[in-house]
């Protein structure tokens, strides 16, 4: 299961899977994640794929690119 993290509200990680977002306890997601990364359900934890989160940021980047050459 993958996911992208929305944000951190207190002691919980808003996560967006499957297009809905969801509430996770802090203490299940890796302590490097951040806002915007892809993560990754191990089975115990949310990890970070950090190929992913480099290739999602570059695609919203080109994104944007095209949107302000027009």
């Amino acid at each position: 299961m993958t996911g992208i993290i929305e944000e951190f509200e207190g002691n919980l990680c808003i996560i967006e899977v499957d297009g809905k977002t969801r509430d996770f306890s802090r203490d299940l997601v890796d302590s490097s994640a951040k806002a915007g990364d892809m993560v990754e359900w191990n089975g115990t934890k949310w990890v970070v794929n950090c190929e992913r989160t480099v290739e999602r940021t570059k695609e919203i980047k080109d994104l944007m690119d095209q949107l302000w050459e027009d």
